[in-house]
């Protein structure tokens, strides 16, 4: 089945991005009813981070996610196989300066769990050395096509997250900047409870702990899916001061808040697929289980 879905999305980088989004829109539709698990799963996120919103107006921005998340996986087809140029015309950068002028220093880009990030991620490494991490799946087929896809301009080495974060602070330390993925509920191992849209998440504290060994600047890097067959542009902010600021929990609310602040801004790119709130503080359920 793998094999299957991949050779699909190998025919589809053939198509021109404006068949492919409206793909992705239909098929995101058709997820979403057919998905019934993953539904739910997004339907209680949102529940959790917009309790004001109404049990209508959460499923369309359910249906939203759905369209917007499958228009990247159609999508991916270009990042993985498509021409050097076709990726650099799909994504845009903006705020290149908040990262180029830190030249000789330690940089790590946070990219939080957006519908682009490999758009983002694959965008920058096309023209630039930026390492990266990924976690090891059970199946070595996806693994190997997800290493090419993100290696494949020969300027990033892909870390397993299984192996801690020694490789990536000493490919920090050697000048090789790092795109980092912390926003994930990877269980309570180095994880701190830090408030995100008022809840309590397990966020890993490897941002700050890395930062403070490699001697690291933050420069937070988030990619956005445009409108139609506009593709994607991926906005780099200013570097952070003052981090880490030697206390972790504080670091990782100061992290939450700002992938808040842009979710906010685009609610319906971030992934909510993913099962944010899974691991919870001692007394509390696990709210996704039945």
């Amino acid at each position: 089945m793998v094999r299957l879905g991949l050779g699909c999305i190998w025919l589809l980088h053939f198509l021109p991005l404006a068949l492919l989004s409206r793909l992705g829109t239909v098929l995101g539709t058709l997820l979403y009813f057919a998905a019934a698990a993953r539904r739910r799963v997004v339907l209680l996120n949102l529940q959790f981070c917009f309790p004001a919103l109404g049990d209508g107006e959460r499923r369309a921005l359910a249906q939203r996610h759905f369209r917007a998340f499958a228009r990247s996986i159609c999508e991916h087809g270009i990042l993985w196989w498509g021409s050097k140029g076709r990726v650099q015309a799909l994504v845009k950068i903006e705020g290149l300066e908040n990262w180029r002028s830190l030249d000789g220093r330690p940089v790590i880009l946070l990219a939080p769990h957006f519908v682009g990030l490999d758009m983002g991620g694959i965008r920058l490494a096309a023209d630039y050395r930026l390492n990266s991490v990924y976690s090891r799946t059970k199946d070595p087929v996806f693994d190997d096509i997800l290493i090419h896809g993100r290696t494949r301009f020969g300027q990033t080495t892909l870390y397993a997250r299984q192996d801690g974060i020694r490789p990536m602070v000493k490919s920090l330390k050697n000048g090789e900047p790092y795109y980092y993925l912390p926003d994930m509920d990877l269980g309570i191992r180095d994880s701190v409870f830090a408030p995100f849209f008022g809840k309590p998440a397990a966020t890993i504290t490897g941002l700050s702990r890395i930062a403070q060994l490699a001697g690291a600047v933050i420069v937070p890097c988030v990619t956005r899916q445009l409108p139609g067959s506009a593709g994607y542009v991926v906005t780099l902010y200013p570097a952070w001061t003052d981090f880490p600021g030697g206390d972790a929990a504080a670091d990782a609310t100061r992290m939450n808040a700002f992938i808040e602040a842009r979710v906010r801004e685009m609610p319906e790119q971030y992934y909510w697929l993913h099962k944010r709130f899974k691991t919870r503080p001692e007394g509390e359920a696990n709210p996704y289980e039945p």
